[in-house]
């Protein structure tokens, strides 16, 4: 039986890896589960899963809601202090990180110092400290399994092939709800426009991601250190079908590709059940339905986050903290009505244009590059827009 915890159990993908874990309840003991805001559909899955230990991250009745796990016999520990103190206990098993945002970062490594594996859904950790993140884990030989889409593609192209032989990683992109607007319309993308992606079923801030395209660009830092790779080895390429997940070329021409319907819950499984393969009827290919699988180079002009993320890639050090984290405030305040769509990206660009880049980062000095990064988007960028209008 496999111990497993999952971090942010009640966002999209949180609930996807449970769904999965229902189906295979047997193959299983949920060890932690953890929320920031959602605490009912917390305690819910509680009662249906009875993991040792919960964590409430958000804002909720301390006394009220103790009192009801505890009537489950199930331990609660509050905050980041909590998810830091239940990420580092020492029970040798698979933690998926579904959090959003910069968050994970600090208990991933905590998790690794204990000993536990990582299934990854959470790429801002490798984004904002991937070299780190790395070491820890060959230093502690335990394992970090990627759970998004295109790097499980990778990963599964990759088992039992020589990194060395490797020519190029492709990593396939949908394009998003707008591959097809003309970048002239950009400024009047609403919210409901973002949100809308043709494929996947996502959480508020990974579907704007896909429609920028930060969402790949993010991807192309996190394989760089997932894999160990070359970054100009690493390319996109729009497939709007969403059925090829990505591929990698080896140095003899030929390529593998890693195939699928485009459910989240498969690369999901893939993880949990790592290194095997287990039935889980989440649909399958219909080879004879599928009568066309485009690809298109990506528009750098329309897309420009994939720009700023290899330029922040090439600048290195705590560059890419500073990319993800002024793309993760400047998302907020568009779903919040604050900027418009197309001021996502000049956010990160302006950000990135402040920033004195620390070499050779260590895990304070990223965290102290996140923070900065939030400060001077609220404090200074926000504020010298506001005054030139």
């Amino acid at each position: 039986m496999k111990r497993v915890s999952v971090w942010g159990s009640t966002g999209s993908i949180g609930q996807q890896t449970l769904d999965v874990i229902g189906r295979h309840k047997r193959q299983f003991h949920v060890e932690v589960l953890t929320a920031h805001k959602n605490v009912p559909l917390l305690f819910r899955q509680a009662k249906r899963f009875r993991p040792q230990c919960v964590v409430i991250t958000g804002d909720a009745e301390k006394s009220a809601w103790a009192k009801q796990f505890a009537a489950l016999g199930i331990e609660v520990l509050w905050g980041k202090e909590g998810l830091l103190e239940a990420a580092g206990r020492k029970k040798k098993h698979l933690a998926v990180n579904a959090l959003v945002g910069s968050v994970g970062l600090e208990a991933t490594i905590e998790a690794l110092k204990a000993g536990n594996s990582i299934a990854l859904a959470n790429k801002e950790v490798l984004v904002m400290a991937g070299e780190l993140v790395r070491e820890e884990a060959r230093k502690r030989g335990v394992s970090l399994i990627p759970v998004d889409s295109e790097h499980s593609a990778i990963f599964q192209c990759l088992q039992g092939e020589d990194i060395r032989n490797v020519r190029r990683l492709l990593l396939t992109a949908s394009g998003g709800p707008f591959l097809n607007t003309d970048e002239s319309e950009l400024d009047q993308v609403t919210v409901e426009d973002a949100l809308t992606h043709p494929n996947w079923t996502m959480g508020r801030k990974v579907s704007v991601d896909s429609a920028t395209m930060m969402n790949k660009g993010l991807e192309i830092i996190e394989a760089r250190w997932l894999f160990g790779i070359e970054p100009e080895k690493i390319e996109v390429v729009v497939h709007p079908q969403s059925i090829i997940h990505s591929m990698v070329e080896f140095v003899d021409g030929s390529v593998k590709a890693q195939l699928g319907v485009p459910d989240m819950r498969i690369p999901i499984a893939y993880a949990l059940a790592y290194p095997d393969r287990w039935p889980g009827n989440y649909g399958y290919m219909d080879f004879a339905k599928t009568s066309e699988l485009q690809f298109l180079p990506p528009d750098m002009k329309k897309f420009s986050a994939l720009q700023q993320a290899c330029k922040a890639l090439e600048m290195g050090g705590t560059a890419p903290a500073v990319l993800n984290a002024a793309d993760e405030v400047a998302v907020d305040l568009f779903l919040s009505g604050k900027i418009q769509y197309t001021q996502i990206i000049q956010i990160v660009e302006e950000a990135l244009r402040r920033h004195c880049v620390v070499t050779n980062p260590k895990i304070h000095d990223i965290l102290e590059a996140d923070r900065w990064t939030r400060t001077v988007v609220m404090d200074t960028i926000l504020r010298t827009w506001k005054d030139r209008t």
